[in-house]
């Protein structure tokens, strides 16, 4: 059974949220059977890399508040990520475009490593204070899950991955997706938000059950020794 997770690295609660719907999966016993699929989002495209603009100075402009008010509203995130065992540091959060982040997990996902891409993205932007808008950065994270130099190159400069990134916001708007993190379970079920992992192993079992009731196991009643069968080998008489 396929799950989409529409995600944005710069989305603190996409951050919780994946770790919440990972220990949900953790629990079931079809987790096996599961195919995790992870779909681009941007919550602000408009968002670069500004030297010495931090979360409160955004959010202050953004939002009218002073930096005392913009850390205030910060800190229940800040409580919620720590209940979930992740670290969250506003004071050292780097605001930048994630449009390149985005990228670096279509070409990861394409070494089977999407998953692995996003978690060390959103520790480089929530726990290690990086630029995650730097080329640099997602060089030598792209390099540590084994991808080379040049295929990090090639793909930032991409019209492929640019195009697969931007596919994945249009679908978004499509299916109404309106925040992030949006989880779709067998084009049939969604949640929306950081909901408690009771939620997604409830959502989980839902939808895995109806999708095997309309995919059931192919059954071997005969022939179960093998005989009056024929295969590379030849046939069994």
């Amino acid at each position: 059974m396929v799950i989409e997770i529409w995600s944005d690295i710069m989305c603190p609660f996409c951050y919780i949220g994946k770790h919440h719907f990972e220990k949900a999966l953790a629990a079931v016993d079809f987790k096996n059977q599961i195919q995790v699929v992870y779909k681009s989002y941007q919550l602000n495209p408009e968002t670069n890399y500004v030297p010495g603009e931090t979360v409160y100075s955004l959010l202050s402009k953004s939002k009218g508040l002073t930096i005392e008010q913009a850390k205030e509203m910060t800190s229940h995130v800040v409580k919620m990520a720590n209940e979930a065992g992740l670290t969250i540091n506003f004071d050292t959060n780097i605001p930048a475009s994630t449009f390149k982040s985005h990228v670096m997990i279509h070409l990861a996902a394409d070494k089977g490593k999407a998953e692995e891409m996003n978690e060390r993205l959103f520790e480089a932007h929530f726990v290690s204070g990086l630029n995650i808008e730097d080329e640099q950065v997602l060089k030598t994270m792209g390099e540590s899950l084994g991808l080379t130099a040049a295929e990090i190159q090639d793909a930032l400069a991409s019209e492929k991955y640019a195009y697969a990134v931007k596919q994945d916001i249009q679908e978004s708007r499509q299916i109404g997706i309106r925040g992030v993190p949006f989880f779709l379970f067998d084009r049939k079920y969604a949640i929306s938000g950081a909901q408690p992992v009771d939620s997604f192993v409830e959502v989980l079992q839902k939808s895995f059950k109806e999708w095997k009731d309309k995919n059931p196991e192919i059954q071997l009643l005969n022939d179960q020794d093998g005989d009056s069968t024929c295969g590379p080998e030849g046939c069994i008489i």
